[in-house]
């Protein structure tokens, strides 16, 4: 199959990407690597893959790769509340005018699986999973923006959208920005870190488990067509005090402590059920704490805070 991925050289891209072609999937990567990064070097090699160093946004350049493309991974996003809070209009029209673009072009033939977030539940109650019939109430700009691209996608028909729980794990164009990931990076260099409403909850999933959602749901794609669905670990719909008390059993010398005064800027605080997806025959293989060793090691290597959204 060939699939055209926007955004390819990106943190989930990175991982995708490789996935798919040992798959042996054809791969056109669409990126303009603007974190001047270097992933995807260790598949140029690769005769299936062609990357195109471009914007997602530049509609001949999307028109001509969808030409030959079967299927469409629009991964191209500023992603991240804090990037988007920055330039709403530059993160809108990434998001959300991308996705209407992508969608006025391509053929209802060829199939789009698209990551949203579950960012998108904004605040849920209080010991009740978050469901795909939740009502959708982001609290963020970068929230909202993805709530309506996914909105977009649905109502056109012939896409799967998948909601992804805060991403963690090691990946060639790594992040140090998401919760798991900061985490335990101040664990490994600063051991400690001072949480503010540290009580606030939400769910994780590997970077590798995300690449599999992919492949399982394009393998799948007839039978799960139209539909969202929650992509995270039923195990981990932890608090941020009850994420750091896990990376202390890999950093013994980890110190954390709750602040009495202060906010958390992002306000999410929910729980989610994935059982919709598991009910496909979806399960991840990377468990949190396996995925908090391999960034103990990978910190080894990184020693600069370069690897983030901002």
């Amino acid at each position: 199959m060939k699939i055209l991925v926007t955004g390819g050289a990106g943190y989930l891209g990175a991982v995708i990407v490789p996935v798919l072609l040992k798959e042996g999937h054809q791969v056109s990567v669409v990126d303009n690597f603007m974190y001047n990064q270097t992933p995807l070097l260790d598949c140029c090699h690769h005769r299936d893959l062609t990357i195109i160093r471009g914007d997602a946004r530049d509609k001949s350049l999307i028109a001509r790769e969808l030409k030959t493309a079967d299927a469409i991974f629009p991964l191209a996003c500023l992603t991240g509340a804090p990037l988007c809070a920055k330039d709403p209009q530059a993160a809108e029209s990434i998001i959300v005018e991308s996705i209407k673009m992508i969608l006025s072009l391509r053929s209802p033939a060829q199939k789009i699986i698209y990551p949203t977030t579950n960012s998108g539940y904004g605040v849920g109650e209080k010991g009740k999973h978050c469901t795909e019939k939740t009502p959708l109430r982001p609290v963020s700009v970068y929230g909202r923006l993805k709530v309506k691209a996914e909105e977009e996608l649905l109502n056109a028909k012939g896409a799967i959208t998948l909601r992804l729980a805060t991403a963690f794990g090691v990946s060639p164009r790594m992040r140090l920005d998401l919760l798991v990931n900061d985490f335990t990076y101040r664990a490994v260099n600063d051991r400690f870190v001072v949480l503010f409403e540290a009580h606030f909850k939400r769910n994780y999933i590997h970077v590798r488990d995300v690449a599999k959602a992919f492949v399982h749901s394009l393998n799948r794609f007839d039978k799960m067509k139209d539909e969202p669905y929650n992509v995270g670990l039923s195990d981990a719909n932890l608090s941020k005090l009850e994420l750091c008390a896990e990376i202390k059993k890999h950093v013994s010398e980890f110190y954390f402590v709750e602040s009495a005064i202060g906010q958390d800027p992002d306000k999410r605080d929910y729980i989610v059920s994935n059982e919709k997806i598991e009910e496909t025959g979806f399960k991840p293989d990377v468990s949190l704490s396996e995925g908090i060793s391999e960034l103990v090691k990978g910190y080894q290597i990184i020693k600069r805070n370069q690897y983030t959204n901002v």
